[in-house]
């Protein structure tokens, strides 16, 4: 099989991938970063009444309109105690902020503009107010029936609060895409566990995990399995009876004697839809389907791993999960010259800063071993290099992946 162009392999993987129709109801409390499944609209009117924006007296304007003029006070208006009597011409009542306005009051003259007078029951007009001033009018935010946020909308911190104020304690949302996770290798153990002299520590699945959940998926990490065709298809099974819409493996990609995981997976029922891709690093990467599960064969290699899963992993649980997908493409100067690139698209880790506030500058590290998973860490970018990109001097515009974002 040809090797696939890296654009032609998002596509393809992508135009058979279609969003997740099922949604659930989630209250509140857990609903950061959900996406909605339908409108959400106002319950009730915000503010439900006219309100004081600031500390001061209620009245009527005409009976502030110029310096000097006393006023009798003849109650008050707290948040959550209403003023419930009637004034008249020459009277005003004591208000704070959020309190209902009485009916009467056209305007809230505020306190620094009022001078106390000797009787404790009248006030002195330091500075005139207008109609309408320091009230915030019934309805002013929103009223009751008005579609505050439309399905699709990400959940964040000011929604979820716009939510709260206007009556909506449960909201319907995306269910969340299912990945299932298998990692494959005889020589792989759990972190925490003290490794064997032919074996290593097992780390794709943490950040395999770590991004897919940062992407609002939910994940199902079916543990580490070994080098055997039947436990590899015992592992996808489960993934298929826990209603996974991704099975993600790592490792066993290749076509080496030990690389079983397309085996098994064909022997399991996958329908392989393209296998290798014109990339560096992660040029094992294998798409098929099993059912509706989409299955996304990763290298075990750790970076190239990484590499895959930001430019397959994440566009795909993005398009499944109703959820834009991060812009992370940018432009940069490349600080050091590039030499003349091969057939594969090449993923060189960078780090990339701004200078000055001018372009973006991208300074790769001068070991790119794609088993090198602490330049990963320490890069917070990736210089893309087309195929056949011709040789770069220092200084020349480069397009960028960013990590970090």
């Amino acid at each position: 099989m040809a090797l696939l162009p890296v654009e032609q392999a998002q596509a393809r993987l992508l135009e058979k991938a279609h969003p997740l129709t099922g949604t659930e109801d989630v209250p509140l409390s857990v609903a950061r970063d959900r996406i909605l499944a339908a409108d959400v609209h106002a319950n009730l009117t915000q503010p439900p009444f006219n309100a004081s924006a600031m500390d001061g007296y209620a009245l009527k304007s005409e009976d502030a309109a110029e310096a000097g003029v006393e006023l009798t006070v003849v109650g008050e208006s707290a948040a959550g105690r209403a003023f419930t009597g009637t004034f008249s011409r020459g009277e005003c009542v004591r208000i704070f902020t959020g309190a209902p306005v009485p009916d009467e009051a056209d305007a809230v003259l505020i306190q620094e503009n009022v001078k106390k007078h000797s009787d404790e029951n009248r006030i002195i007009v330091l500075e005139p107010v207008g109609k309408n001033r320091n009230i915030r009018p019934r309805g002013q935010d929103f009223a009751a029936g008005d579609r505050l946020m439309t399905a699709g909308t990400c959940l964040g911190f000011s929604t979820i609060m716009l939510a709260a104020a206007s009556n909506n304690a449960v909201v319907r949302v995306y269910k969340k895409p299912l990945v299932a996770l298998i990692a494959t290798g005889d020589e792989l153990v759990s972190a925490g566990e003290i490794p064997g002299p032919d074996q290593i520590i097992a780390s794709n699945s943490y950040g395999l995990k770590s991004l897919a959940e940062s992407l609002g998926a939910e994940v199902l990490d079916l543990g580490l399995v070994r080098d055997d065709r039947k436990d590899i298809i015992a592992a996808i099974r489960r993934a298929e009876a826990a209603g996974a819409d991704v099975l993600v493996t790592t490792g066993g990609a290749s076509v080496g004697d030990h690389d079983l995981v397309q085996p098994a997976l064909l022997e399991a029922g996958m329908v392989l839809d393209f296998w290798k891709i014109a990339m560096r690093p992660g040029k094992p990467l294998m798409v098929g389907r099993l059912g509706p599960m989409t299955v996304l064969g990763l290298p075990g290699n750790p970076v190239s791993s990484m590499v895959c899963a930001l430019l397959f992993l994440e566009p795909l649980i993005c398009r499944l999960g109703h959820r834009q997908r991060p812009d992370r493409l940018r432009m940069a100067r490349t600080a050091t010259a590039l030499a003349a690139n091969d057939q594969r698209q090449d993923y060189l880790r960078a780090r990339i800063m701004n200078e000055d506030g001018a372009a973006m500058v991208a300074t790769p590290f001068s070991r790119q071993d794609s088993s090198m998973m602490r330049v990963l860490a320490e890069a917070n970018g990736l210089i893309i290099r087309p195929p056949h990109a011709p040789a770069l001097e220092a200084g020349a515009p480069c397009p960028v992946l960013l990590l970090d974002l």
